[in-house]
């Protein structure tokens, strides 16, 4: 171990130690100090700007067929206009973290920018003369808006709480899910052809103020920062941040996205993610669809996506939190058993028409489909480090552009060709596949040393 001591100006003196892998941990400054409020509020206004946000994604498909009737689409350009917007939504994530890094775009302009877009997203939904401008305006417009929010929140969580990111990075996640539920039961009973253009503007017009209010006050802690009443190369007395360190330790250096890749535990998360948020968006856009299909009322396909919803968000704060226990890899091979086999639970209650067991798979459903994204946030960072994290998770996440584009778009097509039935079986199948891949995931040891067994 090494350190040095730097005088701040204001007085404080910051050290930077270094352990045995040669990783640096910047000691000295307090969250307040850096702030000028405690760390917490990094996790509660993000958590509320996820939950404007979640409208685009998880209430989409229960306003899908009165978006198709008023605008005189087919189902299938609708849930296109959704997979545009899943496509620039995970789009943005890396050049945007690219630049914050390189110090060309701050959190709060991140922020402030996403803000403005999404609500451009909603009004040009609303008033889109034909599908080219729904798909311009709410698919890369409002996809590149929610992308810089979402991306920018779940970094800056992982940052400032480097000691125990699984929890927090879940609650956060979390509010990307359950943060729509009163809008999905909005959009299944209170919007019509008749009032879908003010339902629409005042929803784009809430997403506006909750983000960018929330916006203003985001800040990055500075390269290296570590909690000052924790040392890093000492078991911490916080029994927390000891179990959630002794299952998930540091990263052993700070990799670039290129040093990152070539560890090839990268591109194994990458390919992982594709499968999961795959099956995960095909659950959100067609349970709705595939309810009705199945001769429930329209009280049992609205329940069955809100309880997608719920257990979609708090799901993912108590698997953040389990993470922090069992060790994240471990939760992840689980999370992916239980998406994949929640999937074949969907079809078979609803080819037996069993409303109460329907509900039940969409409860198992919606876990498994949020679950894996804090530990996803939380996996890289715990292997590639924090300073290059909104890079580094920005490619992870690049893989939505293809999940996107199958969960939806092609989605859509299989359900025509081979019936709810083909679809959900293949969905089913590729959770499965995820949940081997997540056995292959080991933390590497350092730059240019390769990976050893980790969970």
């Amino acid at each position: 171990m090494t350190a040095q001591g730097v005088e701040r100006a204001g007085g404080t003196t910051v050290t930077e130690v270094r352990d045995v892998h040669g990783r640096v941990y910047r000691l000295g400054e307090t969250d307040r100090q850096v702030l000028g409020h405690p760390r917490w509020t990094m996790v509660l206004l993000p958590w509320a700007a996820m939950l404007g946000i979640s409208i685009f994604e998880y209430a989409f498909g229960a306003a899908e067929s009165t978006l198709s009737a008023a605008h005189h689409w087919t189902h299938t350009d609708t849930f296109w206009v959704l997979s545009v917007w899943i496509f620039f939504q995970a789009a943005v994530a890396f050049p945007a973290g690219r630049l914050r890094e390189k110090g060309l775009f701050s959190s709060r302009a991140a922020m402030l920018c996403g803000s403005v877009l999404s609500l451009a997203g909603f009004l040009s939904l609303s008033h889109a003369p034909d599908i080219l401008w729904a798909v311009a305006g709410f698919g890369v417009l409002g996809g590149t808006g929610a992308g810089l929010v979402y991306a920018t929140c779940i970094n800056t969580v992982g940052k400032w709480y480097p000691e125990r990111r699984g929890g927090k990075t879940g609650f956060v996640n979390g509010g990307f899910a359950y943060g729509a539920v009163p809008f999905i039961f909005l959009f299944s009973y209170g919007f019509d052809a008749d009032d879908y253009q003010a339902v629409l503007d005042l929803v784009g017009l809430y997403v506006l103020l909750l983000t960018g209010v929330a916006g203003l006050f985001f800040k990055d802690p500075p390269k290296n920062w570590w909690p000052a009443h924790i040392d890093p190369l000492a078991a911490p007395r916080d029994a927390r941040a000891s179990a959630a360190l002794r299952r998930n330790p540091p990263a052993a250096a700070q990799f670039t996205p290129r040093e990152a890749v070539r560890t090839g535990m990268l591109p194994l998360m990458w390919v992982c993610l594709l499968c999961t948020a795959g099956v995960s968006i095909f659950g959100i856009s067609f349970q709705v669809p595939y309810a009705k299909d199945a001769g429930f009322g329209p009280l049992v396909a609205a329940s069955s996506m809100g309880i997608m919803s719920v257990v979609n968000g708090t799901g993912r704060g108590v698997v953040g939190w389990l993470s922090d226990r069992l060790g994240r890899r471990v939760t992840l091979t689980y999370v992916c058993l239980v998406l994949g086999l929640a999937q074949f639970g969907v079809l078979w209650a609803g080819e037996s028409a069993n409303q109460p067991l329907f509900l039940v798979f969409a409860f198992l459903s919606g876990f498994g489909g949020g679950a894996f994204f804090p530990l996803f946030a939380a996996l890289v960072p715990d292997y590639f480090g924090e300073n290059n994290n909104a890079s580094n998770y920005g490619l992870v996440y690049s893989s939505k552009l293809i999940s996107g584009l199958l969960g939806g778009g092609l989605g859509a097509a299989v359900v025509v060709a081979w019936g709810y039935e083909g679809a959900y079986a293949v969905a089913g199948c590729v959770g499965l596949l995820a949940a081997g891949l997540s056995l292959l995931l080991r933390r590497p040891t350092g730059k240019g040393v390769g990976v050893r067994a980790g969970r």
